[in-house]
This record gives C-alpha cells, sequence and structure tokens, in this order.
C-alpha cells in the first residue's frame, strides 16, 4: 500500500472520528433533555440519545475499505520475520565460521560481540529508523522496492536475531573433533574443501540450534518492532486495538496474543525439523 493510499485511509478515519464525537455530544444532549422530562416524552428522548451513542460506536470504529485485514497482518508479521532471520543468518554464518576457525579473530571479535549482544531491540529500533529514513529521504514511495516501515522492523529484527547463531556457529566449528582435522591433514585437503566436506558437516546441528534461538528471538522482537514503526503486522494490530478502547479490544488483544504464539510455535517447530535432518545418530525431540 502506498503512502498516499494510507494518507487519504488517515483522512477518512479522521474524519469518521470527528463524526463519532459529533454524534456521542448529541447523545448526551438528547439524555440531559430527556432527565428533565416524565413519560413517553422522556422514553422516545432517551430512545433517540441510545440510536445516536451506537452510530458514534459505529463510525469510532470505521474501518478503511484498503486497511489491512487480520490475515494480511499475519502474512506482513512472517514476511518481516524471515527476511530479518535472513538478513541475520547470511551475517552471522560466516562471520561464526570465521570465528570458529580462526582464534585470532574470534578473539578480535569476542569484544564486539559481547558489547553489542545485550543491546534492547528498544535501542536498535531509533537506530535504524534514523539510518533508513535519511536513506530513503531522496525517494518518492513508489520509487522503492520495500516500504520503509518493513525494513525498519526488518532490520531491527537481523540486529537483535543475529547473535545466537554466531555464537552457536562459531561454538560448533570450534567443536569439531580434533581426528577429523588430522584425518584433513593426511588426506591434504584444501581449505575449501575441510570447510565444505568436515567443518561445516560437523557443525551444522549446533548451527540449527542457534538458528532455532534466533528465529524465536526475531519473532519476539518483531511484535515490538511492529508496534513503535507501525509496520502493518500483527504488533500495529495490537497497538491499534490498545488505543481504540472499543468494547471487543481485550478479546481481540487475547485473540492476538495467542495467534502470535501460536504462530511462534509453528516457527520453532519448523526449526527443529530443519534441526533433526542435519543432527547425527538419534535426533532431539525438543
Amino acid at each position: 500500500m502506498h503512502y498516499d493510499q494510507r494518507a487519504a485511509d488517515k483522512a477518512a478515519k479522521q474524519e469518521k472520528l470527528t463524526e463519532a464525537v459529533q454524534l456521542l455530544a448529541e447523545s448526551n444532549a438528547y439524555t440531559a433533555a430527556a432527565a428533565k422530562e416524565t413519560g413517553q416524552t422522556k422514553t422516545l428522548l432517551e430512545n433517540k440519545s441510545l440510536t445516536l451513542k451506537k452510530r458514534a460506536v459505529t463510525a469510532a470504529n470505521f474501518t478503511p475499505s484498503s486497511a489491512p485485514t487480520f490475515i494480511d497482518q499475519i502474512w506482513t508479521s512472517v514476511k518481516t520475520v524471515f527476511f530479518g532471520f535472513f538478513l541475520a543468518t547470511i551475517v552471522a554464518v560466516p562471520v561464526g565460521v570465521l570465528c570458529g576457525m580462526s582464534p585470532w579473530f574470534n578473539a578480535a571479535m569476542t569484544p564486539f560481540i559481547q558489547i553489542f549482544k545485550p543491546v534492547s531491540p528498544l535501542a536498535w529500533l531509533p537506530l535504524a529508523f534514523i539510518v533508513i529514513m535519511w536513506y530513503y529521504a531522496g525517494y518518492s514511495s513508489g520509487e522503492t522496492f520495500f516500504n520503509k516501515a518493513f525494513l525498519i522492523s526488518a532490520s531491527t529484527v537481523c540486529l537483535c536475531s543475529l547473535w545466537p547463531t554466531l555464537v552457536n556457529t562459531t561454538l560448533g566449528v570450534a567443536s569439531v573433533d580434533k581426528d577429523f582435522i588430522n584425518v584433513a591433514d593426511v588426506l591434504r585437503l584444501s581449505w575449501w574443501q575441510r570447510l565444505t566436506k568436515i567443518i561445516l558437516p560437523a557443525s551444522l546441528p549446533l548451527m540449527f540450534a542457534g538458528m532455532r534461538i534466533s528465529l524465536g528471538v526475531g519473532w519476539m522482537v518483531l511484535i515490538a518492532a511492529d508496534m513503535l514503526a507501525q509496520n502493518p503486522g500483527l504488533g500495529k494490530f495490537v497497538w491499534d486495538e490498545f488505543q481504540n478502547g472499543s468494547e471487543l479490544t481485550y478479546a481481540r488483544i487475547a485473540f492476538s496474543v495467542i495467534v502470535i504464539g501460536m504462530i511462534g510455535l509453528v516457527l520453532d517447530r519448523i526449526m527443529i525439523f530443519f534441526r533433526n535432518l542435519v543432527s547425527f545418530g538419534n535426533p532431539s525431540p525438543v
């Protein structure tokens, strides 16, 4: 959805909110008038007040026709978390392999990893917001491939979820059985052959265990990022319902929490499935 359409939707929503306020004011006026009357006149005024109040609630809950549905918001969140997870993986795996193979490189990277790993997503999000908004400053909404809010959320997911994969990849590569390395020396395998035929296959179980943790972290981070970046995903849906304050707000938020948890469970099962595919011996059920 382009930003001009979003502006139109926002204007339509604002118009309906203004209408709701006016209807509520009229309803209160009829209620005040009914308090001074008796008999049939009072009943008529109260009924009129109730009708206006129902119209006000309907206007306040107005949703633009082009607004994303709940299914659309689920799909947006899933796309965002997988995109951020993909970015984190293509950064974390090569760096983790280098850290595991080279003690010198590991010693150089460890301070940076320990400094940035504990940083909260609430700290990364404003930084991602500033950088992406600066980069997009010279472009109109139709000239860019990715939506700004989507990139902000995905970047935050990437920055927060790459660390478990990086640490586990480093551990997996560094803990490869020394007998395998000795065999590689005897066979005089090249660096690339050692990497592809011995090191990566032996470290895949731990690597995928790290990816499983990373995807779970990314899903948790995404909900908060969607709220703050206004990416039209599940986080934004929860935030909008919280601000809406209608009689169905609690039920919708509670249902969203269940959906978020169920999707997290499915993502976790997917990563367990892939981890077990590359595990040796009896795969772990958890």
